[in-house]
């Protein structure tokens, strides 16, 4: 974003330039009455309007499946602590175990790593230890709903970490970028050289606007990373609910792992 706004006002400053000292070599005559602001942002302003307009849409798109996999995935982990009860104590207390530690690695370590596109392996840990415990349940008539809920965790996370990577290409971000600043650079040239501070205060408001849809552009398309993120709230919410239940029948020392979901028994 700094990049962004860095080229903007380069572009403004570079068109103001050009006005000043170019342009009264390009014309034959003096021309001080300049384009109106309606013709002045009328040709360029359109192409760049409609390609930010698009990409914007894009990137909206990918912020919203990233948050409806957030959310998904918790609702799959909360199903699973749920269906838990009706197992045999000893799996219900290792599955509810796992799913406590599984929603504290996705917080705590898997989150941040999704801010630069990544994913991280903890939460894998225990999403294995699901598995192998679901291993010792079958033919219990609570075995199918465990699997059935944890697919769905598997298949939301994937979805979550595909949306974590930005969806728009780097060359369409720096090839809108380019965009911008021709835009304002060639309409900076075009303002009337006197009087002219109505045009230039529009034209200063256009790049303002235009390099802070850019900067949003840039910023939902890292639904993880950005100013406008997604917080892990559903997850969170999840363990608070899953620490409950396991309470219930256990204790807090029976957890096997800390509060960053690290394993702390063997």
């Amino acid at each position: 974003m700094v990049i962004a706004i860095v080229v903007a006002a380069f572009a403004l400053i570079a068109g103001l330039v050009a006005n000043r000292y170019l342009r009264p070599r390009l014309l034959t005559e003096d021309d001080d009455s300049g384009m109106a602001v309606k013709d002045l942002v009328a040709p360029l302003l359109t192409l760049t309007v409609l390609l930010l307009a698009f990409v914007l849409v894009t990137a909206n798109g990918s912020y919203g499946k990233a948050e409806v996999a957030s959310r998904g995935e918790a609702r799959a982990l909360d199903q699973l602590v749920e269906t838990a009860e009706y197992a045999p104590a000893a799996q219900r207390s290792d599955v509810q175990a796992d799913a406590i530690c599984y929603a504290r690695a996705v917080r705590v370590k898997e989150w941040p790593a999704m801010s630069e596109g990544k994913g991280s392996t903890a939460p894998s840990v225990w999403s294995t230890d699901l598995r192998r415990t679901f291993r010792t349940m079958q033919g219990d008539e609570a075995f199918g709903m465990l699997v059935s809920a944890d697919h769905k965790r598997s298949d939301e996370r994937e979805e979550r970490l595909t949306q974590a990577t930005a969806s728009i290409p780097s060359a369409i971000f720096w090839f809108l970028l380019a965009v911008l600043a021709v835009t304002v650079a060639a309409l900076g040239l075009c303002l009337p050289r006197k009087d002219n501070r109505g045009q230039l205060a529009a034209l200063t408001l256009v790049t303002v606007l235009l390099t802070a849809t850019l900067c949003i552009i840039r910023d939902v398309d890292r639904p993880f990373g950005g100013i406008v993120d997604v917080e892990p709230t559903a997850i969170s919410d999840v363990e608070q609910q899953a620490t409950r239940d396991f309470l219930a029948h256990a204790k807090l020392s029976d957890l096997p792992c800390d509060k960053q979901g690290d394993r702390t028994t063997s």
